[in-house]
C-alpha cells in the first residue's frame, strides 16, 4: 500500500468498479493524469480498494467482485448507466488532456467542442467503457 496526503474539498466520490483494476489504474494515470492516493490489495492480489486523484477530485475503484456489490464495470454488463465529469480550469487544459488521452487509446466519443452554456468539453471512454466527460464549466450550487 502507497499513500499520499492530498486535501480534497469533495463529498460526493464517484465509486467504479473494473474486471482488471490494476490495468485500469495504470491506463487512467496515462489517459487523465489521474495519481494514486492509496490502493490496497486484496488477498487473491487484485485491487481490493484504490483512490486516484484526477484534476483535484478523488475517485474511488477497485476489481470487479462477486459480493454484495452492486456495481459493475460496463465491460461485464455491456452496457452504462452513468458517466464521470471532470472540470477543468480553461479551454488549454482541455485541449492538452484530449490530446493526452487519444494518444494513450481513449475511444474518444467527442473530441473537444464548445457548449450552448459556455463550456468547452470533451468525452472519451476508457479502457472498460466507463464515459469520462472534461469541461470548462463548474457547477456551483448554493451553500
Amino acid at each position: 500500500m502507497s499513500q499520499v496526503s492530498v486535501a480534497v474539498g469533495q463529498t460526493v466520490f464517484p465509486t467504479v468498479r473494473y474486471t482488471d483494476a490494476r490495468a485500469a489504474i495504470a491506463w487512467l494515470e496515462r489517459a487523465f493524469g489521474a495519481s494514486r492516493h492509496v490502493v490496497y490489495d486484496a488477498d487473491d492480489g487484485t485491487v481490493a480498494h484504490a483512490e486516484l486523484i484526477i484534476a483535484g477530485n478523488m475517485i474511488m475503484l477497485g476489481n470487479t467482485r462477486d459480493d454484495d456489490s452492486s456495481v459493475r464495470s460496463p465491460k461485464q454488463v455491456k452496457a452504462v448507466t452513468g458517466g464521470i465529469y471532470v472540470v477543468l480550469p480553461n479551454a488549454s487544459a482541455i485541449d492538452a488532456l484530449h490530446a493526452q488521452a487519444a494518444a494513450a487509446g481513449a475511444k474518444i466519443l467527442r473530441p473537444p467542442f464548445d457548449t450552448d452554456y459556455g463550456s468547452h468539453d470533451f468525452q472519451a471512454l476508457d479502457l472498460e467503457g466507463y464515459p469520462w466527460s472534461f469541461g470548462t464549466y463548474k457547477p456551483e450550487a448554493p451553500v
